[in-house]
């Protein structure tokens, strides 16, 4: 099982839809069309992706953050997306972060963190949110071990990538 987890509007469900979309070609090249309509997550979705094998993303809506630790069990890998076009959001997903990284059921996990909206403008690099959060500081410290992306889930930039994560890092899901 892997978890999808991020703040509210971050671009989870978007990014789950795009990879369903991307799937047939698995190059994630050619144009993907406008991006599909979404709605916030209101509890838990469950999509299975065919990367050859079977993974099952679990989606958890930002505003069920107080609850993510009860979806641990069975969390092989964990996708943490963080809005990279939203600076203002930066300290409270790094808290949230840190939470995660500090969980025991997710000691063993693989972890990829997404800094999504990549194609939007913002008034910070994605260099200097990695900075300021320290994020070389917590990945030296943390039990598991985590990658990093940058993507837009809008046009499809850095999707091949994640696919090829999951790939690399699926484990049998019982």
């Amino acid at each position: 099982m892997c978890l999808l987890l991020g703040a509210s509007g971050v671009g989870k469900t978007l990014l789950v839809k795009r990879l369903l979309t991307i799937l047939p070609s698995g190059d994630g090249k050619g144009d993907l069309g406008d991006p599909p309509p979404t709605r916030p997550t209101v509890g838990t979705d469950l999509t299975d992706i065919v990367v050859p094998s079977k993974i099952t993303i679990r989606e958890l809506g930002g505003c069920m953050s107080p609850i993510w630790p009860s979806y641990y069990g069975n969390c092989h890998s964990l996708l943490f997306m963080v809005d990279a076009a939203n600076p203002t959001q930066l300290s409270a997903s790094c808290v949230q972060l840190l939470g995660l990284l500090s969980a025991e059921g997710l000691a063993e996990a693989s972890v990829l963190i997404l800094f999504n909206k990549t194609d939007l403008p913002c008034y910070m690099t994605v260099e200097e949110m990695k900075s300021l959060i320290r994020l070389p500081d917590i990945i030296a410290c943390a039990k598991q071990n985590i990658s990093t992306a940058e993507i837009s889930a809008h046009k499809g930039t850095g999707l091949a990538g994640v696919l090829h994560w999951l790939q690399d890092t699926r484990r049998t899901d019982s």
